[in-house]
């Protein structure tokens, strides 16, 4: 017997409806852009060079890029996670125009920032003589997110214009030389840090790394505390570093320390059932070229068998 047309028709437009109920809408076009980067700054740091610097932009999605402008021309083309750089190529003597604009994944570009300005220092004779290194390097928590850094100045056979703040040998912030602080933002709760300071001159000629200063973040409400070795200390003899410090309290006997190299896995150091009481020290041969550089970090294993927090990282040149 033949089904009625109308029948027929309904079921169709059923089935219609029924497929297209399965299928997801597309999302919708983003078309917000990111709001315009805040806290700019800019400082010269030689006669052809600024450091520009800027907090991080917001955006309904995410924030994938900015870009700097010098009198509004694009000089720099940068990723989400740099929120600093080097203007380099300057002429002497020139006051400069900088602004800052985010941008996302669908290509929506930031309000440019504020304008800031710096001129650049006068050209002078040629300097080979770094500045002294900073002292009595300090550092206080500001909750656990954010730092301030505190030292005693350096000094320079013309004068100190810039000071760089490293973490882990990568420069992460750089203030006047006039400045002796500097407030670093976007740390991690719960996370051991090790900072240094060098001092620059007019000339690009930077200091000798200061002591490190040593901070680990409060954790996180509700997160457990922090596992990391500390204290560790790293010295470079010929073909050998030597590495000391001192195991976490973890409630038995740590065992097992794991060893990494530039943020890779190298070793594991095994002490077996008794390991050494206090403070602990590994020596390992090397056979790179003298001058190379390392950071080193260490991590200890916990009694569930799980590995604890990485410690401070500490910088090493091979000898």
């Amino acid at each position: 017997m033949q089904r009625p047309l109308a029948a027929s028709l309904l079921t169709a437009l059923t089935l219609t409806l029924a497929a297209c109920a399965g299928t997801a809408a597309p999302a919708p076009k983003d078309t917000r852009a990111p709001t315009a980067p805040t806290g700019v700054t800019a400082a010269a740091g030689s006669a052809s060079t600024v450091h520009v610097m800027w907090s991080a932009a917001t955006d309904d999605r995410a924030v994938t890029g900015y870009a700097v402008y010098r009198e509004g021309r694009k000089v720099k083309d940068l990723p989400a996670t740099t929120l600093m750089t080097d203007v380099i190529g300057l002429a002497p003597a020139t006051r400069h125009r900088f602004t800052v604009r985010a941008r996302d994944a669908a290509g929506n570009v930031s309000p440019p920032s504020t304008t800031v300005t710096a001129t650049t220092l006068p050209a002078t004779a040629e300097d080979r003589t770094p500045p002294t290194t900073p002292t009595a390097l300090r550092v206080t928590a500001d909750g656990n997110r954010a730092a301030t850094l505190h030292w005693s100045p350096a000094r320079d056979d013309t004068r100190v214009t810039a000071y760089d703040v490293y973490q882990a040998d990568t420069r992460i912030h750089t203030v006047p030389g006039t400045a002796t602080t500097a407030r670093l933002t976007g740390l991690r709760p719960g996370t051991a840090y090790a900072f240094t300071v060098r001092a620059r001159d007019a000339a690009e000629n930077s200091s000798p790394d200061s002591a490190p200063a040593d901070l680990t973040t409060a954790p996180s409400p509700g997160a457990p505390p922090n596992t990391a070795p500390s204290d560790l200390t790293a010295t470079a003899a010929e073909g050998e570093i030597t590495l000391t410090w001192t195991p976490p309290k973890t409630g038995a006997p740590v065992t097992h320390h794991e060893l990494h190299l530039d943020g890779r896995f190298a070793t594991t150091i095994v002490w077996g059932a008794t390991p050494p009481p206090g403070r602990a020290t590994y020596t390992f041969q090397v056979q790179d070229p003298p001058g190379t550089r390392y950071t080193l970090t260490l991590r200890a294993q916990l009694p569930d068998g799980t590995w604890g927090d990485f410690s401070a990282p500490r910088t090493v040149v091979v000898r």
